[in-house]
């Protein structure tokens, strides 16, 4: 399994922040498996370890957001993917955001891209639980920022 996880960290991914709104509270990660699944409809793939608490909310709570960080963002996601983090309120403090229309989820600004969207399956699939979003809403999206990657176990902008 170490050759596996080192093999798929040669692998260069983008990285998002995902979040949720649960009552009261705002929960929150960084992830690096989440991708387009279909353009017609539009639809996006999210991949959650197992038995995570942000999993265990997405059980329960369809809509979401999902920020895809830029290159300056590295703090920020470092922050979202700190174990034992506090509520998502308390990550984005002085951080530019905004709650999505159609969600109610905290939308970071700044990042390359922004959306919304509705969980309209759920899969299993090994130790990581896979869930298929039709998008809502696309929030912004600018091409004029570096998309933040990670590769190798580290946060890196592309140039």
């Amino acid at each position: 399994m170490d050759q596996f996880t080192e093999a798929m960290g040669q692998l260069a991914g983008g990285v998002a922040v995902v979040t949720v709104q649960d009552g009261r509270d705002d929960i929150g990660t960084t992830v690096t498996t989440f991708a387009s699944l279909s353009a017609d409809p539009p639809m996006v793939l999210l991949s959650l370890a197992s038995g995570g608490y942000l999993g265990e909310v997405l059980l329960r709570r369809d809509r979401w957001a999902a920020t895809l960080l830029s290159g300056a963002q590295s703090v920020v996601a470092s922050r979202f993917a700190t174990p034992g983090r506090p509520s998502a309120r308390l990550l984005v403090a002085g951080t530019p955001h905004h709650r999505g229309e159609h969600t109610g989820a905290l939308v970071l600004d700044g990042g390359v891209a922004a959306l919304e969207a509705e969980t309209t399956q759920v899969v299993p699939a090994g130790d990581h639980t896979l869930f298929l979003a039709r998008v809502l809403a696309v929030a912004y999206v600018d091409p004029t920022r570096p998309p933040l990657i990670r590769l190798r176990a580290r946060y890196r902008p592309l140039p």
